[in-house]
């Protein structure tokens, strides 16, 4: 293990660009922070970003859980466009996490504040169809990925200490045969997730002091220790170079562990 960064307030995200820059983001701070393990910046956005992804054109798309919005922020002149702010004439509930599919469409979670009053929800967004729910009355629906072929989204259940499985029908936009995959225990549960190359599952288990990985067919295989209990979120280099990278937000670290594997973007 080494400690990148320190004395971060409140770390989330984390992601590689197409670069090869890591960013990550200080939520308490209102910071976008990006390092490429030797120099550091921060960008102040304001608000409270949260998790972060990459589009296709490097943008930096965020949700910002004090504005109740999604944000995108343009690395080159460092401006902030608000992209989402309502879905069914209403304000979005407190967004938390994203990722993008490779056709460029968007996904994200909206968990509000509470752990247990199963009001949470997760949406789909891409230009021509706009935003829509694709599944509700969760218990605070935090990170999300897809599996290699984009069939399945798993998200990471918080409130209930487990990650599920949906198959995913693009055409349509719908979820469907929902499915446990793993229970993952900790103080709180689940926060990020992250996907390497050969479709292992790391999941930052917030209140547990560790990142677990699951294998695809659901079997605990390893763990990484993160120095403070609560890791808020993984990523793993898609290039293979710089290993996993783990925010911790209990002692405020950007942390890293040498890995043998890619991840995805």
């Amino acid at each position: 293990m080494k400690i990148l960064l320190t004395q971060l307030d409140f770390p989330e995200g984390p992601c590689f660009d197409r670069n090869g820059i890591l960013w990550l983001v200080e939520k308490d701070a209102g910071n976008l922070v990006s390092t490429d393990g030797k120099v550091h910046q921060r960008h102040n956005v304001g608000g409270a970003p949260n998790g972060i992804a990459v589009d296709k054109n490097n943008t930096l798309w965020f949700c910002d859980s004090f504005q109740n919005s999604i944000r995108a922020f343009n690395p080159n002149n460092g401006t902030t466009e608000t992209v989402i702010e309502q879905i069914e004439g209403q304000k979005l509930k407190m967004p938390n996490d994203l990722t993008f599919d490779s056709k460029g469409n968007l996904f994200f979670t909206c968990p509000g504040s509470e752990l247990n009053d199963g009001t949470g929800y997760v949406c789909h967004y891409d230009l021509v169809m706009g935003v829509k729910k694709i599944t509700a009355g969760m218990f605070y629906p935090n990170g999300l990925a897809f599996n290699k072929e984009e069939t399945k989204l798993y998200i990471a259940e918080t409130g209930t200490q487990k990650i599920w499985t949906f198959d995913w029908n693009a055409e349509t936009r719908t979820l469907s045969q929902q499915r446990l995959f793993a229970e993952t225990g900790g103080s709180i549960g689940p926060d990020g997730i992250a996907f390497d190359e050969e479709e292992n599952l790391y999941v930052a288990v917030y209140g547990s002091g560790q990142v677990k990985v699951w294998n695809k067919n659901g079997q605990e295989i390893d763990g990484f220790e993160t120095e403070g209990n609560n890791p808020t979120n993984c990523a793993i280099d898609p290039k293979g170079a710089q290993g996993l990278m783990i925010t911790e937000a209990e002692k405020g670290l950007l942390i890293n562990y040498p890995l043998n594997k890619k991840g995805t973007l």
